[in-house]
């Protein structure tokens, strides 16, 4: 039995050492070096305050702020340690409900627009930490957000227009904006 018991544990111990130890402090000692924004969070600092971060989404519900899409974290909406999207399949009663709920407080919120509404406003994402939503989505919301903010409508469109992100690479994914920066963006001239 020790023959084959001390190769084993001293096994663990190196393997222990260099995925466990190694590893870890020299992949996050490169990433300090090459990404040093992302490495610490991608974090958005305004006048020396952290005031979120690039990669995770945060709730908004004024009618002058851009919506982010519906998070499906608990206890709270955004809540990193919980990410996860709410496993309800497209036939399941709760997420129907939770969508009609959804619908019915965008109408509510913008009563005169008649647009269809994009259906990143309305369901959760797969991680329910995004950040983004589809300009579809925030094209949608200017008018509520213009008349909020006493703007002219052209010029909040234009300001989707600039904090529009494309497509990964050209071809991944799609059109997006980051709805914090946009609403600090709105902050900034209004």
């Amino acid at each position: 039995m020790k023959p084959i018991l001390r190769p084993a544990v001293t096994l663990l111990l190196v393997m222990t050492a260099i995925t466990g130890i190694a590893y870890p402090l020299i992949v996050t000692g490169i990433a300090q070096v090459l990404f040093p924004a992302q490495a610490a969070g991608s974090l958005i600092v305004r006048n020396g305050v952290t005031v979120g971060s690039r990669l995770i989404g945060q709730p908004f519900s004024a009618p002058g702020d851009f919506w982010s899409r519906p998070s499906a974290t608990s206890p709270q909406p955004y809540n990193g340690l919980a990410s996860g999207g709410s496993n309800l399949g497209p036939l399941n009663p709760a997420l129907i409900a939770a969508v009609k709920r959804r619908i019915a407080a965008l109408r509510a919120a913008d009563p005169g627009n008649d647009a269809p509404i994009p259906v990143d406003l309305v369901t959760s994402s797969g991680s329910g930490l995004d950040p983004d939503i589809s300009l579809a989505a925030a094209y949608y919301q200017a008018g509520r957000v213009a008349r909020a903010r006493g703007l002219e409508p052209s010029r909040v469109r234009a300001l989707i227009a600039a904090h529009a992100k494309g497509r990964l690479l050209g071809v991944l994914g799609e059109p997006r904006v980051d709805v914090l920066e946009l609403n600090l963006a709105l902050d900034q001239i209004h």
